[in-house]
């Protein structure tokens, strides 16, 4: 019994292996294409007549509330506020990313007198100026993310989330009393 069983499966590899041989792809011949209208459907380039639309454009625009992935919608200052507040992980983070992007220019209290001020620059507003005190922490996000005045945009340098603690960072330094801050934040030395 265990030997006829034996000599079938080796019957059906030997007809598996002939018919294998003989429907063998001829390389020179097309394959078969199985729903061939999605492959050969008609293109339009993007700002080409398109008569499937009631406009005629190709090019549509997104619906209204999408956001790109990976990206967040660009929204007022009052109506951002921290996902990182009061964690005290975040604040150490926030003193890595300070040093590495801020303090170069912002100095390691944030007075402004950072290396590159010192070295020529132009000297960057202290943060702890009145003016910088009262900005909210979504305005902080905002200069940080979009750059303003000689400052330039950290969007693609720093991550969302790291920039937020980063201002959590600098809300720690300004609630350090110091005995000197510079003017308003406008830039100029220290007020006689």
């Amino acid at each position: 019994m265990r030997a006829l069983a034996n000599t079938l499966l080796f019957l059906a590899l030997v007809a598996l292996l002939s018919l294998n041989w003989l429907m063998r792809s001829d390389p020179a011949k097309r394959n078969v294409e199985i729903l061939p209208n999605m492959v050969e459907s008609v293109p339009y380039d993007t700002f080409a007549r398109n008569p499937n639309f009631a406009d005629g454009k190709t090019l549509r625009m997104p619906v209204r509330g999408t956001v790109i992935r990976g990206f967040m919608p660009i929204r007022p200052a009052r109506e951002l506020f921290s996902p990182v507040s009061g964690n005290k992980a975040s604040l150490a983070r926030g003193a890595v990313v300070y040093a590495n992007f801020c303090e170069t220019c912002h100095g390691p209290a944030g007075k402004g007198d950072g290396r590159v001020a010192q070295r020529g620059f132009p000297m960057p507003p202290s943060l702890l100026a009145p003016k910088a005190m009262q900005m909210q922490d979504g305005q902080m996000f905002h200069v940080v993310t979009y750059g303003q005045n000689n400052m330039p945009s950290y969007a693609a340098q720093i991550d969302r989330i790291d920039r937020w603690a980063a201002i959590e960072y600098v809300r720690s330094l300004q609630s350090v009393p110091s005995p000197r801050v510079r003017g308003e934040g406008q830039g100029e030395g220290p007020k006689p």
